[in-house]
């Protein structure tokens, strides 16, 4: 097992960098829901880790504005499985997902041009439409 998340080739958030929060969780279950608690939050604090540099961080911050909170922590919680340790892996795998996209540099937009077919059928239509107004109106003296 590694010492950290990876999140991708030469960035790994050491398990130092996050904090684990467990409590009840909600929804069926029978007495696991009210006995154990299953359910698993993790925390990273993005202002203040020390393996992120401050593009990488910048990236995440712009692009995770709305899961992150305004001490800088990003928040993933996991309360699907019966298991506290199944919650954990899922949670732990969706940060590290989340913070990959966040990472990837997003395409930049080709603008298209509007085809010469689709163009001349356009026009084509309004003659043809011009024409039938046209021919609508009454004569002419």
């Amino acid at each position: 097992m590694t010492n950290g998340v990876p999140v991708k080739p030469g960035l790994i958030i050491p398990f130092s960098e996050l904090e684990f929060v467990t409590s009840r969780s909600a929804g069926p279950g029978g007495q696991n829901v009210n006995k154990l608690e299953t359910r698993v939050e993790v925390r990273f604090n993005v202002h203040r880790s020390r393996i992120l540099m401050e593009q990488e961080r910048a990236l995440i911050l712009e692009k995770l504005a709305n899961r992150i909170d305004r001490n800088g922590v990003l928040r993933v919680v996991s309360q699907e499985s019966r298991s506290q340790w199944k919650n954990k892996q899922t949670a732990l795998d969706r940060l590290a997902k989340l913070v990959r996209r966040a990472l990837q540099p997003s395409k930049r937009r080709k603008p298209t041009g509007i085809p010469p077919a689709v163009r001349r059928k356009r026009l084509d239509s309004k003659r043809k439409r011009s024409e039938v107004k046209r021919l609508r109106r009454p004569p002419a003296d």
